[in-house]
């Protein structure tokens, strides 16, 4: 096990949790009349606790268990299902994207973007020596990524798609597939995404704001998130307001304990804080990377590439939206 890869991963979640407790003490406190100011800070906690005993977990079962049909197979039904399961379920600001059991509430596109590269990773290793053969592996893989991307992008979550859509074109690339290919298959998913923002009027609304976020027009309406979120990181300076004396998260800044979290992390900890941040993921990528090619076999090369690209992809979009080099999308850090 790579204790340096753990302890780092450990840490994130860690620092989360007290940004967590940070970020949504005042919002806790309102929605208990006075209470409790903990109540998300406790959620996260648990969370975490679990996390880490479960990764520790994870890390002593031989990975290679799961490179058979019938894991693969499993994985894919139970997530498939998970996916189509939300339907069933009330949305949630405009989306259906949780299973809920009273106050515990389950995401399957997270189960997706582990799904994914090990169907990818399982298929392309069994298929080494025809990985640029369109109709051997090209279109098997993308059945796959449409099923999945699919399912998620109708919930509506496109910001978890295009993740999905980085891990697939990590994966075939790092599996030794044409340049063509990957080109193409780019191209056709860009169009895809242009065609999304095109038929989503709210989507056009978040470009237009995306271009200026603080402009008057802008400002109280799809620009809001983004611009409070750029007042949050620029108050900070270089060494921040201190833990816990931030402004904007007390109801200015919207969804300060998820989605904008690293918003609170530039106000309360300034440039230090986000720079630590971003580099301590740097770090888990190279960790990742390094486990993934010094892997014994090919199976888990793949698979080691695919799961790290979803979880640094997904934190640099998040990143990237939160600082407007990237038009706002909901997805969490």
């Amino acid at each position: 096990m790579d204790w340096i890869m753990f302890a780092i991963a450990a840490s994130l979640a860690v620092f989360g949790t007290m940004m967590v407790y940070s970020a949504s003490a005042m919002i806790a406190h309102n929605e208990s009349a006075g209470a409790t100011q903990f109540t998300y800070f406790y959620k996260q906690l648990a969370f975490t606790i679990a996390g880490i005993f479960l990764m520790f977990g994870a890390s002593r079962v031989d990975y290679r268990r799961y490179n058979n049909p019938y894991a693969v197979v499993a994985v894919l039904a139970v997530t498939v299902g998970a996916l189509i399961a939300v339907y069933g379920f009330p949305e949630i600001n405009g989306a259906r994207r949780w299973i809920r059991f009273g106050s515990f509430s389950l995401q399957p596109s997270e189960m997706a973007k582990i799904a994914l590269p090990l169907f990818l990773a399982y298929y392309l290793t069994r298929n080494s020596d025809r990985v640029g053969d369109l109709r051997a592996t090209v279109l098997p893989c993308l059945a796959c990524l449409g099923l999945l991307g699919g399912l998620v992008f109708f919930e509506p979550d496109l910001g978890t798609t295009i993740v999905l859509c980085a891990i697939f074109a990590a994966v075939y690339f790092a599996a030794g597939a044409k340049f063509l290919h990957i080109v193409t298959v780019v191209g056709g998913l860009v169009l895809i995404g242009a065609a999304a923002l095109l038929l989503a009027p709210w989507r056009l609304r978040r470009l237009g704001a995306f271009i200026d976020p603080c402009d008057p027009d802008n400002a109280a309406g799809a620009g809001y998130q983004v611009c409070q979120s750029l007042y949050a990181i620029g108050s900070g300076g270089i060494f921040g307001e201190g833990f816990a004396k931030g402004q904007q998260k007390l109801f200015y800044l919207p969804y300060p304990h998820s989605d904008f979290i690293f918003s609170v992390v530039g106000e309360e900890l300034g440039l230090f804080g986000t720079l630590g941040l971003v580099i301590a993921f740097g770090l888990l990528l190279w960790r990742g990377a390094r486990a993934a090619i010094k892997a014994p076999d090919r199976f888990g090369t793949l698979l080691g590439i695919g799961l790290i690209t979803g979880i640094i992809v997904q934190a640099l979009f998040n990143i990237s939206v939160v600082i407007s080099i990237l038009p706002a999308k909901g997805i969490p850090l």
